[in-house]
């Protein structure tokens, strides 16, 4: 199958882009990277994982502002929030050390030690279950209610962002320093297919079009966004992108792909069908900027930028056009 590769347009005025800035959360006294984030849906929460200050921030979106701190973790890298049981799963870098905290009060409710590395945490809340990135190659398996471990599933080397399927059993998994992507099936609890990205590497983030079955897979040896068929696991496209993506997400009502770059770009590409991509617009953030979250029921992309220089900490809200 051709690939498709196009060149990308730069939005100079924000005004013309189809993000538009909305709001702004300063973050005083946050020093360091910020990771991924997590988002309460009736609560209008935001929760930010400040990996390099050790804490969780909480935003209330209502309110525009920071409401609490979770202190006393270990470089908190991946986030969960379980509406239904109002938990929050984090996932630390540090000791690879899984917090669990009453989502309310944020009293600590339990931990599982993984010993080292853990990092991104996916819910799937048709079986109540926690899947946690970790170590030198592993995805735990939690029981949310009782937050107890109840499995694992063994991988070449770490795992970085992946995938659950809502209407299959599978996991697709970036596995950067084995330069693969690995398909797990949930049933057998173990990896059932490798797939390459077409002498891309780096593939550190991940996003999931299952109605189209598409897996769109962010690299940054060289910086590209590889598009691969989750049928077959062949490579359909790839988009140059700009460096240092560290969270990618796909926005269906749009069919576009919006990439958080840590050269200080939000790179949007158009989907004009599965096999057609249009890189359209590069969003000016700032450098180190790399990490956010997509909530499309708001229409909203969230993006973190770090401290650095005169620039504060701060999460950027960007309303989609």
């Amino acid at each position: 199958m051709a690939l498709c590769c196009t060149s990308i347009a730069t939005v100079a005025a924000q005004s013309a882009a189809p993000l538009k800035l909305k709001q702004t959360f300063p973050l005083s006294c946050v020093e360091g990277r910020i990771d991924h984030f997590a988002f309460d849906p009736a609560g209008q929460r935001l929760f930010v994982c400040a990996l390099g200050n050790n804490t969780v921030e909480v935003l209330d979106l209502r309110k525009g502002e920071r409401i609490h701190s979770i202190t006393g973790l270990g470089a908190p890298q991946g986030i969960a929030y379980v509406p239904e049981l109002n938990r929050i799963f984090i996932a630390n870098d540090k000791g690879g050390i899984f917090k669990i905290f009453e989502g309310k009060s944020f009293e600590p409710l339990g931990e599982v030690n993984f010993k080292d590395d853990a990092d991104n945490v996916r819910y799937d809340d048709a079986t109540k279950k926690v899947y946690v990135g970790f170590g030198n190659g592993g995805i735990a398996v939690v029981n949310a209610p009782d937050g107890k471990q109840i499995g694992s599933i063994k991988l070449s080397a770490h795992p970085e962002a992946f995938e659950l399927e809502k209407n299959g059993r599978r996991i697709f998994v970036n596995v950067p320093n084995s330069r693969h992507v690995a398909v797990i099936d949930r049933d057998k609890g173990e990896v059932i297919a490798r797939w390459q990205t077409d002498l891309a590497f780096g593939n550190f983030p991940m996003a999931l079009d299952e109605a189209d079955h598409r897996l769109f897979i962010g690299c940054r040896l060289p910086s590209k966004l590889v598009v691969l068929n989750t049928d077959a696991g062949d490579v359909v496209a790839k988009i140059d992108i700009s460096g240092d993506c560290d969270d990618v997400f796909y926005d269906g009502k749009r069919h576009r792909v919006y990439a958080i770059c840590g050269a200080g770009k939000i790179d949007i590409i158009e989907q004009a069908d599965a096999n057609t991509y249009n890189a359209s617009a590069k969003i000016d953030t700032a450098k180190g900027a790399r990490t956010g979250l997509f909530v499309p029921e708001r229409d909203t992309l969230f993006v973190a930028v770090p401290h650095g220089g005169s620039q504060q900490a701060e999460i950027r809200c960007y309303q989609i056009e």
